[in-house]
């Protein structure tokens, strides 16, 4: 299976009101919540808002007029009209069940998705599903020089679906190379606007994390286009969560809107079908021992526990590639059970000296620095001795960044000198020294 030409099955379009999945008090109060919020009184106005086709959405209206709590107002242009609708009103009985519904929950718009059936989407879906190969990978990191062992560790870590630990020295494309990761990953999935659960409802959809696509190029009608899938989805690239220092474990947590009374998912569920990364761990407040900890029964298991306000827990599922990434040594920050749980660990060292020669030549051309070869060698024979010939990816940005500063100041052309060297050089590193204070 080519991942990026392959179609991820679709949720159906419920046919009828059963298929929705949910109480028909439920549905019922967030049509008259959406009404009432909305001002809305046509019908397909309102199977838009709720996301549910017309004539489901007419029996809610119908269920609604049964009991006394909307009713219609007469039909709307001149007789014979095509376009003309039946618009429909809240009655005074309809406006007070209207209010009694948001003080329980402020939740209106589209209807949730039952978590047992998202959970049946998600494995039509799954990240473990996709296969990648090699000319993929390299696809998306084709801008990125990286030794060809590498691509050969990372290829079966994302197409394991497993999580992974990305370790080594800082400034060698950790970040990069999670993010080229994501870029190889060309295939859609659909994510729920909401989800329902024991009568709460959580929203998932997030414009931040979730790129929807437009699906112009399939179906130029919106018509057919919400009659292919469940308009309770959206249709997304897979999503990347990025995170970093500011992770914290209450962030994985469910997120309750005391005011709206209304829940958010975390980051982890956002993140589904998709990348999870975890940026420069050893960072945060949390230790990382602890974070990992509270990843382990997600990672075994394929499945996340999460509490609503009540105490209540219940599971959603987990099905994320995560990608932890540190310049620590896992031995110190890991102990060996929490080392055991994730899948792959991938050293990223930094460049030998012709790699990093081929990255600075690169860079220098993309940023029209002229190169002079005497002055390469006076970088490679004289200055990087100092520092035991380390070599570092982020240093030839660095570098050539800092050259161009100085020449934009002195009123200099673009072109490599040994004294632009030393000027550049001067900058990369701290001299070990005492402050007199």
């Amino acid at each position: 299976m080519n991942m990026q030409t392959s179609a991820v099955m679709a949720p159906p379009s419920p046919k009828r009101l059963d298929d929705v999945g949910l109480s028909p008090v439920m549905m019922r109060d967030i049509v008259l919540k959406t009404m009432f919020r909305k001002n809305t009184n046509k019908i397909t106005h309102l199977a838009k808002a709720i996301c549910l086709p017309v004539p489901i959405t007419q029996e809610i209206i119908d269920m609604a007029r049964g009991q006394n709590l909307m009713e219609a107002m007469g039909t709307l242009g001149a007789a014979g009209e095509v376009s003309s609708e039946m618009p429909y009103q809240l009655t005074d009985s309809g406006k007070a069940r209207a209010l009694d519904a948001l003080a329980q929950s402020e939740y209106f718009g589209p209807m949730p998705v039952p978590l047992a059936d998202y959970g049946e989407q998600v494995k039509r879906q799954s990240i473990r599903n996709i296969q990648i190969t090699r000319d993929q990978l390299l696809s998306a990191m084709g801008h990125l020089i990286l030794p060809e062992s590498l691509i050969g560790d990372l290829g079966p870590a994302v197409g394991s679906g497993r999580s992974i630990l990305m370790y080594g020295p800082p400034g060698n494309g950790k970040s990069s190379i999670s993010n080229g990761i994501r870029d190889a990953m060309g295939d859609r999935i659909y994510v729920p606007l909401a989800i329902e659960y024991s009568g709460q409802v959580i929203t998932v959809y997030d414009p931040i994390v979730h790129s929807a696509a437009s699906g112009d190029d399939e179906n130029p009608s919106q018509l057919r286009r919400t009659a292919r899938f469940d308009s309770r989805y959206v249709l997304c690239q897979r999503p990347t969560v990025i995170t970093g220092g500011e992770l914290s474990l209450d962030m994985l947590d469910l997120v309750y809107n005391p005011t709206a009374r209304t829940y958010q998912a975390p980051l982890q569920l956002k993140s589904t079908g998709g990348i999870f990364i975890v940026d420069d761990l050893g960072r945060q407040a949390d230790p990382p021992q602890k974070l990992v900890n509270r990843w382990i029964v997600p990672l075994e298991e394929s499945k996340d526990i999460l509490a609503l306000q009540s105490g209540e827990k219940f599971e959603v599922p987990f099905d994320t590639l995560v990608i932890f990434s540190t310049n620590f040594h896992p031995n110190e920050i890991f102990d060996q059970a929490a080392l055991r749980r994730i899948f792959f660990k991938i050293k990223i060292d930094g460049p030998s000296q012709e790699d990093f020669l081929k990255i600075f030549a690169l860079v220098a051309r993309k940023k029209k620095m002229q190169l002079d070869e005497a002055s390469l060698v006076h970088l490679l024979k004289n200055k990087y001795p100092t520092i035991k010939n380390i070599y570092a990816n982020y240093q030839p940005v660095f570098l050539v960044d800092q050259m161009i500063s100085v020449c934009d100041f002195e009123g200099l052309p673009y072109k490599m000198s040994p004294e632009l060297v030393d000027r550049a050089w001067a900058n990369m590193f701290v001299r070990d020294e005492k402050i007199v204070k």
